[in-house]
């Protein structure tokens, strides 16, 4: 080989290392981009704590929360997951049969709420430290869900006015998570939400909404939204399966559409009672009695870790049952 032969050669050699150098940085930071537009992540603990809560042991959920709360004091995320936990346990206990549905659908102050919106205020306050240091997604997506769950509560009391403003508070939150990071799954799902439950406000409420100033929203694209919450989202996935079955069932009645959304939820908690009562409530709206016994049946003995919630559920399935076999 001549020395010029050699010499091209080498200018080649050196090219195709520099190209693939560039190649393997450009590689990695596309993955940098991509790991920065995920969604949130959970440590273990966390997505312990929320597993132990759909599974029908909110309190053994509560432990593990505080725990997270002692070992990540200055984190939203352990007061998020304990004020989910409490959700839970309150959802269980206010549920009532009316109209043949199944449903947590008003109850008066108590006591216990002062705690519970003590969690979800300190984790909204957290979220917000952190918003004005480093102004990320996630951040915003926890302080939305501390709204949202303050919301949930109010709605439970039937504090209107309240769950306007923390509604409109929580919607923000997301938007603006969103704006940071458009892939951000849970984020979606809280404007989901509200853009569902605001479309199906009665024509006065809709009339009060706009005097107030309350931004609109739109059903069908807020249940396209929660189904990327029920697909890709970390905090919001369980939740957004249960309110989008919950939702076609109470306001649309599609009842076939609520119960392809809600029997994966009875089939990976079976434990959870208040689960596997809404899949049952399901197929006894669409006449499928033999399955509907099934699933009271289940709930009358679903082995939760509530005692309080084990007994309403019992006190439900028993009346389910009374009721199907009076038809």
């Amino acid at each position: 080989m001549t020395a010029q032969a050699m010499k091209f050669r080498a200018i080649c050699v050196n090219r195709l290392r520099v190209l693939r150098n560039f190649a393997c940085i450009a590689s990695a930071f596309c993955f940098a981009c991509s790991a920065q537009a995920a969604n949130i992540v959970l440590s273990p603990e966390a997505a312990k704590s929320l597993d132990q809560t759909y599974s029908g042991d909110p309190d053994a959920a509560i432990a593990t929360a505080k725990l997270i709360q002692q070992s990540q004091p200055d984190s939203p995320i352990g007061y998020l997951v304990e004020a989910e936990a409490e959700w839970w346990k309150a959802f269980c206990s206010a549920c009532e049969l009316k109209w043949g549905m199944l449903d947590a659908w008003k109850r008066p102050k108590i006591q216990a709420d002062d705690a519970y919106f003590a969690l979800a205020d300190k984790a909204i306050d957290l979220a917000r430290q952190k918003i004005a240091v480093s102004d990320t997604a996630e951040m915003h997506v926890y302080a939305g869900l501390g709204l949202a769950l303050k919301a949930r509560l109010f709605a439970l009391r039937d504090e209107k006015r309240n769950v306007a403003h923390v509604g409109v508070a929580a919607r923000s939150e997301f938007l603006r998570a969103l704006q940071l990071d458009p892939d951000m799954a849970d984020a979606t799902a809280g404007v989901g939400l509200y853009n569902y439950y605001v479309d199906t406000l009665s024509a006065v409420a809709k009339m009060l909404r706009f005097f107030m100033g309350i931004p609109g929203g739109n059903k069908e694209e807020g249940i396209r939204q929660m189904r990327i919450g029920i697909e890709r989202g970390v905090f919001f996935s369980v939740d957004s399966r249960f309110y989008l079955a919950r939702n076609l069932r109470t306001f649309d009645s599609r009842y076939s559409d609520a119960l392809a959304v809600a029997e994966p939820l009875a089939f990976r908690y079976p434990h959870n009672p208040v689960f596997l009562l809404l899949v049952g409530n399901l197929h006894a709206e669409m006449g499928h009695n033999q399955k509907a016994s099934e699933y009271f049946r289940a709930a009358q003995n679903s082995g939760t870790q509530d005692s309080a919630c084990a007994a309403r559920a019992r006190e439900l399935a028993t009346a389910f049952l009374a009721a199907s076999s009076a038809h």
